[in-house]
């Protein structure tokens, strides 16, 4: 059993802060724990706009404070999301978030991500993995 706190987070190597200034995530399982899938906490900074596109992941995405307004750039379609709202990206679909007020969401990667992560210049993570136990 892993019992883990978002403070026990802050400050280590699970503590990602994106490279664009536009986010920060706390990792609390990654793909080491080797559960099948990572949980994050993650922060979006209101005024910031970020496009992600995650070709390699499956993400499900849940509000738990602020505002953000999503682009489905697959669909050509715009929501308001808020808390309690949910967003699942189970095509692959690029996609940006415009943040109206400090976003606080909770998010699930399959594959699991392993902690060292950060977009590239198209929005995407890399397929990365952690070491077969032997």
């Amino acid at each position: 059993m892993i019992v883990r706190s978002f403070k026990d987070i802050e400050g280590t190597d699970r503590h990602v802060k994106a490279a664009s200034g536009t986010w920060e995530s706390k990792r609390i399982v990654l793909a080491k724990e080797r559960v099948g899938f990572s949980l994050h906490e993650t922060i979006l900074y209101a005024g910031t706009e970020t496009s992600m596109w995650y070709a390699n992941h499956i993400e499900a995405v849940v509000c738990t404070k602020g505002e953000a307004e999503l682009t489905d750039h697959e669909a050509g379609k715009t929501y308001t999301i808020t808390p309690g709202t949910m967003y699942l990206l189970d095509g692959h679909e690029r996609h940006t978030l415009r943040v109206k007020e400090d976003f606080h969401c909770i998010c699930v990667f399959n594959p699991p991500v392993t902690g060292r992560e950060d977009h590239d210049e198209n929005g995407v993570y890399p397929l990365l993995t952690e070491p077969e136990e032997v």
